[in-house]
């Protein structure tokens, strides 16, 4: 199993590479809410392009290129980008045409992802990236359908770590009333943590109050503190409920345990200290495509010629 995942920092740089792709004789660049404004905004900006979302274009909001929160005047308007993040079955793209059905008639309309499947592609203008299923990418792994095949740790993932570790009355008052980090939007499979069997209450309270859906959650059936730090096996422990589970990921707060994990089941592991995915078998599969592309622009010449002679 691997999971093509692509970063912030890739989505930028995807973005740089691939700039000749885009009309600059553009007017205006409109991002489709919510995953395509990161984008979208990021074209504006090396652009120098006037920027909005799609709602706001419908109603003339249009914030100027130039001067922060001024507006321009919609009837200069004449060539317009509407940007996604991505394209796989074309449902959001269909959603945002229907939206700007009213006055499609009034500018010149193109689309455009950044990643798009094979069959996206083909629904839209300009794309710079083909990526097919299975994907993820940073900017919505906790809002994925993704999650519902997922076990999750908790601290560093859900909530911020606990700063301290008495197994007494500080620690239970900290996770009891401990910061959020990430929410998912979808429900969780399985929430598999170090925390002991003990605070299982307190963190099924804490879930309940930040309405954190999931299905199962796993602790570590020992006595106390003293008996977890002298066991040490945290990264085997959930890399085995991994494995053993039929999940295709986890989401893991620390590097050092995401990469254990990610050996003892050999299934990707998201890791939220680095915002990298560790997908073995993905880097398998990108060295296979490299050394097939290498292979092909080798022969490509003597195809040519062989071709040319005929």
């Amino acid at each position: 199993m691997y999971l093509e995942y692509r970063s912030i920092n890739d989505l930028n740089s995807i973005i740089v590479k691939n700039l000749h792709r885009f009309p600059h004789d553009i007017d205006l660049i409109v991002g489709v809410p919510r995953s395509g404004m990161l984008p979208a905004n990021l074209l504006a900006l090396y652009l120098n392009k006037p920027f909005t979302d799609i709602d706001s274009f419908i109603e003339g909001k249009i914030y100027s290129s130039g001067e922060r929160g001024k507006y321009i005047d919609k009837n200069v308007v004449s060539k317009v980008l509407v940007v996604d993040d991505s394209i796989a079955s074309g449902n959001a793209l269909q959603k945002a045409k229907n939206k700007l059905q009213k006055i499609q008639s009034d500018y010149k309309i193109m689309y455009a992802a950044i990643i798009a499947t094979s069959k996206g592609s083909r629904l839209i203008d300009i794309h710079c990236e083909i990526i097919d299923f299975p994907r993820v990418f940073q900017w919505n792994i906790f809002h994925h359908s993704l999650i519902s095949q997922t076990c999750m740790d908790i601290d560093g993932v859900l909530c911020l770590d606990p700063p301290v570790d008495d197994d007494g009355a500080q620690y239970t008052e900290y996770i009891q009333n401990a910061i959020p980090l990430y929410i998912p939007s979808v429900e969780i499979d399985t929430l598999v943590t170090c925390r002991l069997e003990k605070y299982r209450s307190i963190t099924e309270e804490w879930l309940h109050k930040y309405n954190v859906k999931y299905k199962r959650l796993v602790m570590l059936n020992l006595a106390s503190k003293a008996e977890r730090i002298a066991w040490g096996n945290h990264g085997k422990f959930k890399g085995e409920v991994y494995k053993k589970s039929g999940n295709i990921l986890f989401i893991e707060s620390s590097l050092s345990q995401a990469l254990q994990i990610s050996e003892i089941s050999n299934k990707p592991v998201f890791c939220t200290e680095t915002f990298e995915m560790i997908n073995k078998h993905a880097a398998i599969k990108k060295k296979e495509y490299e050394f097939v592309n290498l292979i092909k622009s080798i022969l490509r010449p003597f195809y040519h010629a062989i071709f040319r002679s005929r």
